[in-house]
């Protein structure tokens, strides 16, 4: 069938061929067997792109859309972002047994203090309708021997260009997680030979959370900020699995008083 609409003659083919397959089907049991055997191999050679067509149109057709950078900004927003894990798929989707300073996508960096790690990452295809991002990021822990976990977001240059003490930086997310623990969310921003670090906790009263970072109340000198990144530090993680459904960042001017 072609890049268009079906012609009659698709149409045609088609039902033709629908029906051809749907009496071969009823007739299995009793075809002989040499027919039976060349009709198996056709049959496994259809299915091969019939499942590929399928897998393609379902991730392609559910919602939210690949690629989407859409979700709720403050109106005088002069930045906002949507990490790519979140946006795409990943040329690697998924680590298992996750080593301190494992990278999943060129953005997030898991680390920990395991001896031994039994830890995965993993992104997961968001369908339900109610999701904006479409792509989340999960986190499976079983026994865990550390003291810190904690995945780490590096912000593109665009989120440092013109970063003032008079802007506000704010983290939203959608979590979930099989039982409640504690998260902090930590920011960092560079200054010259200097980090000044910023900790929130998040309120998990529901899925959707967010944090915001005033920065009139830092230390910050503005003319040396060479980088920002945000940590996510889980408290107690072990026997639980977390996924970030979504996760946004955006930044506006604070209100002149």
């Amino acid at each position: 069938m072609g890049k268009g609409g079906d012609t009659f003659w698709d149409t045609a083919i088609y039902r033709r061929a629908l029906q051809r397959w749907a009496l071969s089907a009823s007739e299995a049991r009793t075809e002989k067997l040499s027919v039976l055997r060349k009709q198996r191999t056709r049959a496994r050679l259809l299915r091969a792109h019939l499942d590929k067509l399928i897998h393609t149109a379902d991730e392609r057709l559910a919602l939210p859309v690949v690629g989407s950078n859409s979700f709720p900004k403050p109106h005088n927003a002069d930045w906002a972002w949507r990490p790519e894990l979140w946006r795409g798929p990943l040329a690697t989707p998924g680590i298992s047994s996750v080593q301190n300073k494992s990278m999943l996508g060129d953005e997030v960096t898991l680390f920990h203090d395991c001896g031994r790690s039994e830890i995965t990452l993993r992104q997961i295809r968001n369908a339900r309708q109610e999701d904006l991002a479409p792509y989340g990021l999960r986190i499976d822990v079983f026994r865990f021997d550390g003291s810190f976990l904690s995945a780490v977001i590096d912000l593109p240059d665009e989120a440092v260009t013109g970063l003032k003490r008079t802007h506000i930086l704010r983290v939203s997310s959608i979590i979930e997680m099989e039982k409640h623990i504690e998260i902090f969310v930590r920011l960092n921003v560079r200054h010259g030979p200097n980090t000044e670090q910023v900790v929130r906790e998040l309120h998990m009263n529901d899925k959707d959370v967010e944090v915001e970072f005033d920065l009139a109340y830092s230390n910050l000198n503005e003319k040396r900020i060479e980088k920002v990144w945000i940590d996510f530090i889980f408290e107690g993680p072990e026997m639980n699995q977390v996924t970030l459904r979504d996760l946004t960042f955006s930044r506006r001017q604070r209100a002149q008083v």
